[in-house]
């Protein structure tokens, strides 16, 4: 399976980035193949709205910036896994415009490979994913219609720990 994973956070060794590395490190470990793109080290604006993706682009973007990778992996994508520390209830706002520029690419129809769908979140307490949750299941599961393969969280000193990680790695390891 192809794998694309949005990674939305802006620390390199952060608490997010650890878990996508043990999901990553399970699903590599079993023939599938991921690609892990660092929103926060592109240069990805947010979607103008201009509609041109909808008229005369025929779903190509008019900005031309870090986004053509991850529409390029998009397309080859069986999979897509949305990982971020949460900012005030929801995903970094790097991810945020990642996830808006999606309305060239994947609206009104999703992309053809792309199948399923699963979150990864950190976050210093338990009650903070709401905003991240309603953009989950409107935007992937209701409105693409995609698979729901899991949310996973982390928070507090669950965050970095061995059990955290090893059920990433499990998960990756388990995707079928």
């Amino acid at each position: 399976m192809r794998i694309l994973v949005l990674n939305g956070s802006p620390r390199p060794k952060g608490n997010t980035k650890q878990m996508v590395d043990a999901f990553r490190e399970g699903a590599e470990s079993v023939g599938h193949k991921v690609d892990v793109v660092d929103v926060c080290r592109k240069k990805i604006a947010g979607c103008l709205a201009c509609e041109y993706c909808h008229t005369k682009g025929n779903g190509a973007c008019v900005q031309k910036d870090d986004m053509q990778e991850v529409y390029s992996l998009l397309g080859e994508a069986d999979m897509l896994v949305i990982a971020s520390p949460i900012y005030y209830h929801g995903v970094s706002g790097q991810l945020k415009c990642t996830l808006d520029r999606f309305y060239s690419a994947a609206y009104p129809r999703k992309p053809r490979n792309l199948k399923k769908v699963a979150m990864i979140l950190s976050s210093g307490d338990p009650a903070m994913y709401d905003g991240a949750m309603f953009s989950y299941k409107g935007d992937f599961l209701e409105y693409l219609g995609l698979e729901d393969m899991g949310v996973f969280t982390a928070y507090g000193m669950e965050n970095g720990s061995a059990s955290k990680l090893k059920e990433l790695r499990d998960f990756g390891k388990n995707l079928k």
